[in-house]
C-alpha cells in the first residue's frame, strides 16, 4: 500500500507542479499539440516497456473512453472553461472528482467517501472559490467529469494490460485521434523554443511518467482510495507558484492544505466495515475494482493472458 500511496501522490504532485509549463503552451494548436506531446510520451513508453501487450477488442472502449474523455478532451474543455470561469472556480468544481471517484468505485468504503468529502473541502479552501458566467459552470462540471473519466475507464483494462500497457496505447491512440482531428481543427504550427520546452517536458515528465505512477496508484489502492491523492494537484500547484514567487503564502492557503492531508489520511485508510453500498456477490468485488490485485500476480504485471474481468 505504501509503494502505491507513494506512486500516487507523486503523480499527483507532478501534474500540479505542471500547471506553469501547460501555460507555455497559451495560443498554440490545442488538439495538433497535444498530438506531439503524446506521441513523444509514447516513444518514451515503448522504450521503457520490455513488451507491448496486444488488447483485445473488449479493451478497445474503455482505452477510447480514456484518450477522448481523460485527455483530449479534457485539456480541450479545461481551456475553454477558463474562458468563462475563474481558475480558482474551475479547480473547486474539480474538487468534486475525488467525491466521484469514491462514490462511483464498487469496493467504496466510508472512510473513502469521508476522506474524499474532506479533501474537497480542503480543495475548495485553495481555490478561494471564483465567479463564472455563461457556460462556465457546465463547462467546469465536464471538465471534473474527463478527470474522473481518466481513472474510471482505466480500471478494468488496467488489470489486464498492465500499467506501462494502458499508459502506452493512451498515448498511441490520443496520438492518432489528436492528429487526425488537428489538421481540420487549428492546424500544425511549428513551436518555438519556449513552446517545444514546454511539450517536451509535458510528454516525458507528465505524460510518460505521471500516467505512469497513477495507473500504478490506482492498480495498488483502487480508484475510490487513489481519488483523495488528486487533492495535492493543487497543494502542489500552490507550492510551485510560492516558490516562483507568483502567489503569496496565506493562512487560508495553509488551512486548505491542512484540510487536503486530513482528507488523504483519511480516505487513504484501510476500511473496515463494509462498503457504504449495496451489498454484492464476492465474486462481483473480485471483478471489478483494480487496487486489490496481489502485486506480483500477472494481472498487475499485464499478462497477455486476460482475466475475467468485467470492465468499467
Amino acid at each position: 500500500m505504501k509503494l502505491g500511496v507513494a506512486a500516487g501522490a507523486t503523480a499527483a504532485t507532478i501534474v500540479g507542479a505542471s500547471v506553469p509549463i501547460t501555460g507555455m503552451l497559451e495560443g498554440y494548436p490545442v488538439l495538433t499539440g497535444q498530438a506531439m506531446r503524446y506521441a513523444l510520451g509514447a516513444a518514451v513508453l515503448l522504450l521503457v516497456a520490455r513488451r507491448l501487450p496486444m488488447p483485445s477488442w473488449r479493451d478497445i472502449p474503455p482505452l477510447l473512453g480514456v484518450v477522448v474523455t481523460g485527455m483530449l478532451g479534457f485539456n480541450a474543455v479545461l481551456i475553454a472553461a477558463q474562458q468563462y470561469a475563474e481558475p480558482g472556480f474551475v479547480a473547486a468544481v474539480m474538487g468534486g472528482a475525488p467525491i466521484a471517484l469514491a462514490l462511483l468505485s464498487r469496493q467504496r468504503t466510508a472512510s473513502a467517501v469521508v476522506g474524499a468529502v474532506v479533501v474537497a473541502a480542503g480543495i475548495v479552501l485553495l481555490s478561494g472559490g471564483g465567479s463564472w458566467h455563461g457556460p462556465g459552470l457546465a463547462l467546469a462540471l465536464i471538465t471534473m467529469a474527463g478527470e474522473v473519466c481518466f481513472t474510471l475507464f482505466a480500471v478494468g483494462v488496467v488489470r489486464r494490460l498492465g500499467v506501462l500497457g494502458v499508459a502506452t496505447w493512451t498515448c498511441i491512440l490520443a496520438t492518432v485521434i489528436g492528429a487526425v482531428l488537428g489538421t481540420f481543427v487549428g492546424g500544425w504550427q511549428m513551436p518555438n523554443a519556449k513552446q517545444g520546452f514546454s511539450l517536451a517536458l509535458l510528454a516525458v515528465v507528465v505524460t510518460a511518467l505521471a500516467f505512469g505512477l497513477w495507473y500504478f496508484a490506482v492498480n495498488r489502492l483502487g480508484s475510490d482510495r487513489a481519488g483523495v491523492l488528486i487533492g495535492l494537484m493543487p497543494v502542489s500547484g500552490l507550492a510551485t507558484s510560492v516558490l516562483l514567487g507568483a502567489q503569496e503564502l496565506t493562512l487560508v492557503s495553509v488551512a486548505g492544505v491542512t484540510t487536503v492531508a486530513l482528507g488523504c489520511v483519511i480516505g487513504l485508510r484501510r476500511g473496515t466495515h463494509e462498503p457504504t453500498g449495496t451489498h454484492e456477490p464476492t465474486e462481483a468485488h473480485h471483478t471489478h475494482d483494480a487496487g486489490r490485485v496481489p502485486p506480483n500476480s500477472t494481472i498487475a504485471k499485464g499478462s497477455d493472458t486476460p482475466a475475467e474481468v468485467v470492465a468499467p
